[in-house]
C-alpha cells in the first residue's frame, strides 16, 4: 500500500490570484514572486501598523507607497521572517529594489489608495463568508432534521452522500467501517483496498493533538496495484463533549477534483461531525443502558434472585437469553486501577473483551461485574459432544491470554461444571468462584476447572462441620498467634506442595536451606508436631486446605444471595 497524505488544502476563497482579477486591480503586475499568485491574502493593513507591531503577517497583505518603500527598503526581510507573502505597492515601484525571496510584489500602475482597497478585502471576506455559512446552514438544517426525527447512522451517511454526490463512509477511531454510502460490495477487493487507504493515511485520533482534529484534512491516495483509482479524500472528525468517535470521509474520484467541490465538501464534513457524533453519543448511551440491564440480569441468575419463574421466563425473553440452553461459568479477578476515576467501566470494558475471545456460530456470552471478579455466562451448543471439555478449557485459556495481555501479569479464569439450563447457573457460578478464590491463593493461572480440584470438592463437604473447625483450630491458632509467622502459613504451602522436599521448597521462596530448616523448626516447635514426619505433614496439609476452604466458602456466601 502506497498511500501518500497531500497537506491540508489551503482556503482559496480569498487568493490572491481572486484579487487581481477584481476591477480596482486592473493596471497591477506582478514583480516578484510570479509562481505564487494564488496565495491566500484574508487581510490588508498599511505598512506603519505592520512596522509597530511584531504580530504574524501569515496570510497578510502588506500597503506601502512608493516613497515609504524608498526610504525603508531594507526592512522588507522582516516581512518575510514574520510570514508575510504580499506586498502592495500602490504606484510605481523605485527602480533598482531587490526583492526578497518568498515575496509577491504587487505594482500598481494606477494609485487607488489604501481604504479602497481595505473596503474590497473587507467586503470579499464577508461576502465568501456569507456564501460559506448560507451553505453550512443549508447542510446542518438537512442532516439536523434527519437527526431529530430518529434518523440512525445509515440514512444520516446516506445524506451526505446525497449533499456531496459522491461516496461517503463513517469509520471509528480505528479505522474500521461503521456505515457507507454508494460503495459496491464491502468484501469486493478495491473496496477493502480502500478502506484500508484510508485507515492508514489518517491521523490518529488518540495520538494527534487535539487542535489538528479540529481541521479538515484533504488526502490524496493512490494504490501501486491499481486495486482503485487515484483518489482524493475529504475527512473530518467526529468530536461531541471532547470525546472522538471517528471519521466522516467523502470519497471523490480522481486526484485533482475541482476546488470549489472540495470546498463544499470540507464544509459538509465539518458540519456532520457533530451531528453524527450526537448520533454515536445517542448511540453508545442506549447500548450502555441495554449493557447495564442485561448486567443485572445476568447479576440476578447467578443469585438467584427472582420473585417467581415467572419473572425469570420475561426478563430472559427481554434479553434473548434461552432458558434451555447448557451454559458455563467463567470468572475472573479484574485487577484494574481502583484510584482511576471509572473503575467500573473499565472493568465493565474488560469483561465485555473476554467476551469476545473465540466467537462460534450459535454460542452467545453475558457478561457482568461483580465487586472485583469478572463474569461471563457462556452458551454451549451441547454437553454430550466429546470435545465440549476441551471447548471450554480452550476459551478460559483464550480468556486467560487476553486479560494477561490487557493487564500485564497472569490471571486465572476458573470455571464450574456445566449448568443444565439456565436455572442452574447459580450452582456453576459458585462452584467457579470457590474455584478462583483456590487459584489466587495457591497461585495459579490460565484455565482452573472446578473439576481439576476434586480435592478440595470433596473437602468443601467437611468444611462446617465442628471437626474441621477444631483442627483449624489446634493446628493452626498457635501459628496465627505468634507476631513473628507472618509469613509461615505461605512457607508451609510450599513445602507441603514440593512433598516435604526441603531444598525444593527453599528455591522457590528463594532462601537458603539452613534458613528453611530453622523456621520448620520453629513451626514444629509453635504446634507441637514435627512437621516433618509423613503422619503430621497429612495433618497439617488437611488443616491449610479446610482453613482455605472455609475462607473462600465464607466470601461466596458473603456475596451470594441464599435462593
Amino acid at each position: 500500500m502506497d498511500d501518500t497524505t497531500t497537506p491540508n488544502a489551503e482556503d482559496e476563497r480569498l487568493s490572491l490570484r481572486g484579487l487581481l482579477e477584481e476591477p480596482l486591480l486592473a493596471s497591477a503586475r506582478l514583480l516578484s514572486g510570479t509562481d505564487a499568485p494564488s496565495g491566500p491574502v484574508t487581510w490588508c493593513l498599511p505598512w506603519g501598523e505592520v512596522m509597530s507591531r511584531p504580530d504574524s503577517l501569515a496570510e497578510v497583505a502588506v500597503y506601502t507607497r512608493p516613497e515609504t518603500l524608498s526610504a525603508h527598503g531594507r526592512e522588507l526581510e522582516s516581512l518575510v521572517a514574520r510570514g508575510a507573502g504580499v506586498l502592495l505597492v500602490d504606484g510605481s515601484a523605485p527602480a533598482g529594489t531587490v526583492w526578497p525571496t518568498g515575496l509577491t510584489v504587487v505594482e500598481l500602475g494606477f494609485p487607488v489608495g489604501f481604504t479602497a482597497l481595505n473596503r474590497l478585502l473587507a467586503e470579499r471576506a464577508l461576502t465568501q463568508e456569507a456564501h460559506v455559512m448560507r451553505y453550512a446552514l443549508t447542510v446542518h438544517q438537512s442532516l439536523a432534521g434527519l437527526l431529530h426525527r430518529g434518523a440512525g447512522l445509515p440514512m444520516l451517511i446516506r445524506e451526505v452522500a446525497t449533499l456531496t454526490s459522491d461516496v461517503a463512509v463513517a469509520l471509528d477511531v480505528r479505522g474500521r467501517l461503521l456505515a457507507h454510502a454508494g460503495l459496491p460490495d464491502t468484501e469486493d477487493t478495491g473496496t477493502v483496498a480502500l478502506l484500508e487507504a484510508l485507515a492508514d493515511a489518517l491521523p490518529r485520533l488518540e495520538e494527534s493533538p487535539p487542535a489538528r482534529m479540529h481541521n479538515v484534512h484533504v488526502l490524496r491516495l493512490e494504490h501501486p496495484d491499481g486495486l482503485f483509482a487515484p483518489t482524493t479524500a475529504v475527512a473530518g472528525a467526529m468530536q461531541l463533549a471532547g470525546r472522538y468517535e471517528g471519521w466522516i470521509v467523502v470519497v471523490v474520484p480522481g486526484a485533482n477534483p475541482r476546488r470549489h467541490d472540495i470546498a463544499q465538501h470540507r464544509v459538509v464534513v465539518e458540519q456532520a461531525g457533530t451531528i453524527i457524533g450526537t448520533e454515536m453519543l445517542r448511540q453508545r448511551s442506549v447500548d450502555e443502558a441495554e449493557e447495564r440491564a442485561r448486567g443485572d440480569f445476568v447479576q440476578a441468575l447467578v443469585h438467584g434472585n427472582f420473585a417467581n419463574d415467572h419473572d425469570l421466563r420475561t426478563r430472559a425473553a427481554l434479553h434473548e437469553i434461552d432458558l434451555d440452553l447448557h451454559y458455563i461459568v467463567f470468572v475472573a479477578p479484574g485487577l484494574v486501577d481502583r484510584a482511576s476515576g471509572r473503575p467500573g467501566a473499565s472493568m465493565v470494558r474488560l469483561a465485555r473483551y473476554a467476551a469476545g475471545v473465540l466467537p462460534r456460530p450459535g454460542v452467545r456470552s453475558h457478561v457482568t461485574v461483580i465487586g472485583d471478579v469478572l463474569v461471563v455466562i457462556r452458551s454451549l451448543t451441547s454437553v454430550d459432544t466429546p470435545g465440549v471439555e476441551s471447548e471450554i478449557s480452550e476459551y478460559a485459556h483464550a480468556m486467560s491470554l487476553d486479560l494477561e495481555t490487557r493487564l500485564g501479569q497472569r490471571i486465572p479464569v476458573a470455571h464450574g461444571r456445566p449448568a443444565a439450563g439456565a436455572r442452574d447457573i447459580g450452582e456453576s457460578y459458585r462452584e467457579a468462584r470457590i474455584t478462583l478464590g483456590i487459584a489466587q491463593r495457591l497461585g495459579l493461572s490460565g484455565s482452573v476447572a472446578y473439576n481439576d480440584l476434586r480435592g478440595f470438592s470433596v473437602l468443601a463437604r467437611a468444611t462446617d462441620t465442628d471437626e474441621s473447625r477444631r483442627l483449624i483450630r489446634d493446628v493452626l491458632g498457635p501459628l496465627r498467634a505468634s507476631s513473628s509467622q507472618a509469613d509461615t502459613e505461605e512457607l508451609l504451602f510450599a513445602y507441603l506442595e514440593e512433598g516435604g522436599n526441603i531444598n525444593a521448597a527453599a528455591r522457590r521462596l528463594r532462601i537458603h536451606r539452613n534458613t528453611m530448616i530453622a523456621k520448620l523448626d520453629r513451626t514444629s516447635r509453635l504446634i507441637g508436631m514435627d512437621i516433618r514426619e509423613p503422619e503430621n505433614q497429612f495433618t497439617l496439609w488437611l488443616a491449610l486446605r479446610l482453613d482455605l476452604l472455609s475462607q473462600v466458602q465464607d466470601t461466596v456466601n458473603h456475596e451470594i444471595v441464599t435462593r
